[in-house]
């Protein structure tokens, strides 16, 4: 693909990954500088515990165009997803989790897709988890669905592309698992246009999963009953 004129930034939320960081964020940038001439990577470091925060580090002192955000403590996904989106600088905004379960490279896939468009959500084709893990996000997915008047596939999907501008002025109050609902609830309710496509999801090889941990469930679901009506009203 020839290069093309919108600037991207490209995310990653991470949390004690420190056997992953390294390989995405360098598969990371051969494909940007293969699809554009100005763009940069964003590292949020989610108060990992690991070497996460060395290598993201080390990372940003080799390559110019890697930036690296810290927590000094674990805040919460929705709290990384947050901070990335407010660090990213350009026209573009991508974000895929730090565990290396997505393949960066299909960014080429949905790139094209965004000129047509205000959002590009992904689904994956094939989730590569647990049984319970599957019920659980699907029965979520039907709740804030039907909440939010929304008709979107696996609406957790790590592997998203925004324009930036449907950000400005957009509050994001989750910190937890619920971002992901909120930022397409909103971004909907505002008329912004959304479109869907799939992609391959695969193992995780390395690290601990943690997002169907009680804590997290049980967070989800308490900012769901909480933020409803602001998201609803927005």
């Amino acid at each position: 693909m020839t290069k093309t004129s919108p600037s991207i930034s490209a995310f990653f939320p991470c949390y004690n990954e420190q056997e992953n960081i390294e390989k995405l964020v360098r598969k990371t940038e051969e494909v940007l500088e293969s699809l554009t001439d100005d763009h940069e990577i964003i590292i949020v470091n989610d108060g990992s515990v690991d070497g996460t925060a060395q290598i993201a580090d080390s990372l940003a002192e080799e390559i110019s165009s890697v930036k690296v955000v810290h927590h000094k403590t674990n805040s919460g996904y929705g709290a990384a997803l947050q901070s990335g989106f407010e660090a990213a600088s350009k026209e573009l905004i991508f974000y895929t989790d730090g565990d290396g379960q997505f393949d960066v490279g299909e960014l080429k896939d949905i790139l094209p897709l965004i000129e047509d468009c205000d959002i590009v959500s992904c689904y994956r084709l094939k989730r590569q988890e647990g049984t319970i893990r599957k019920i659980n996000a699907y029965c979520w997915g039907v709740l804030v669905n039907f909440v939010f008047h929304m008709k979107l596939r696996d609406i957790d999907c790590a592997f998203k592309l925004y324009r930036a501008r449907v950000f400005e002025n957009m509050p994001m109050k989750s910190t937890g698992a619920l971002i992901d609902t909120e930022v397409l609830a909103r971004a909907s309710r505002r008329g912004f246009k959304i479109v869907q496509h799939g992609v391959h999801h695969y193992p995780r090889t390395a690290g601990a999963p943690t997002g169907a941990s009680p804590a997290v469930i049980l967070r989800a679901f308490k900012e769901l009953f909480i933020l409803r009506k602001d998201i609803l009203s927005s």
